[in-house]
């Protein structure tokens, strides 16, 4: 078994590295924030549901 060189608990040199920390991305906007997505959802199968409910009892 070949002997480290790097004392334990330690992260070892790299060699030949060329990257670059990674750039953050920006944000999704409304894309990330499905909870938003199943709000509209849940506020149109409240009014469809609204509707028929509507037409059961007379109302439309």
């Amino acid at each position: 078994m070949a002997i480290s060189r790097t004392p334990p608990g330690e992260t070892p040199p790299a060699e030949g590295c060329i990257s670059e920390a990674h750039v953050e991305r920006p944000d999704g906007g409304i894309w990330e924030h499905p909870a938003l997505w199943a709000g509209l959802v849940l506020l149109g199968s409240v009014v469809v549901a609204g509707f028929f409910l509507a037409r059961i009892f007379g109302f439309a």
